[in-house]
């Protein structure tokens, strides 16, 4: 039989005349202490104030509660959870692929990408991919990834130094930004050109 480790059935504090002990600890709607009282001198303060008396500490003896205005803090709660959510940054690691003969203009154009991730935040494994004689001269695979790393020095680090992997060789480079800081800016930048178009709009 497989047993529920979830956690406790309801995330939601009890309230008002949910709370069934006969005294609690009180903390007024400022947060300063009242004390030990009887609950049903709590729920008559909850009414005199025209808030909810909420248990924040149920696990308490006695049971910790709170003069709050309860549908206020939920909204607020939500709020910052959203916010939180929205800045949460996961760290993708992007993939470059590479020949070590690569043209001058493919090398222009596969740096742009790196450059572009680095600039995200994010990590990019940079693979050398090696075919026929190619493989006899790995040292062409260990000049381009130090040329690219030294390229992008400025926003980025070798995280893993280059190693051969069978016919490839391969090299991870990390962002010097935190992937929350290149969030950051990308969205002050982004309201930066909406009123900058908004701007254009009016002075049409």
């Amino acid at each position: 039989m497989r047993r529920n480790r979830g956690g406790p059935i309801s995330a939601e504090p009890r309230i008002n005349d949910r709370i069934r002990v006969p005294e609690v600890r009180l903390v007024g709607p400022s947060g300063e202490q009242v004390g030990i009282v009887p609950l049903a001198k709590a729920l008559e303060l909850a009414q005199e104030y025209d808030l909810d008396l909420v248990e924040v500490a149920a696990t308490a003896r006695p049971p910790v509660c709170k003069l709050m205005d309860y549908g206020k803090f939920k909204y607020e709660s939500a709020l910052k959870a959203r916010e939180a959510r929205k800045n949460q940054a996961h760290t993708v690691i992007k993939e470059m692929k590479l020949r070590p003969k690569i043209d001058p203009h493919d090398y222009d154009t596969k740096k742009g990408h790196v450059v572009r991730f680095l600039k995200q935040g994010d990590k990019v494994k940079i693979t050398i991919m090696f075919r026929g004689r190619e493989q006899s001269r790995p040292e062409l695979g260990f000049r381009l990834l130090q040329r690219l790393a030294e390229d992008v020095q400025d926003l980025g680090f070798v995280e893993s130094n280059p190693k051969q992997d069978g016919r490839n060789m391969i090299m991870v480079l990390g962002p010097h930004k935190k992937k929350t800081e290149a969030m950051a800016e990308a969205r002050e930048a982004q309201a930066a050109r909406k009123a900058e178009r908004q701007q254009g709009k009016t002075t049409a």
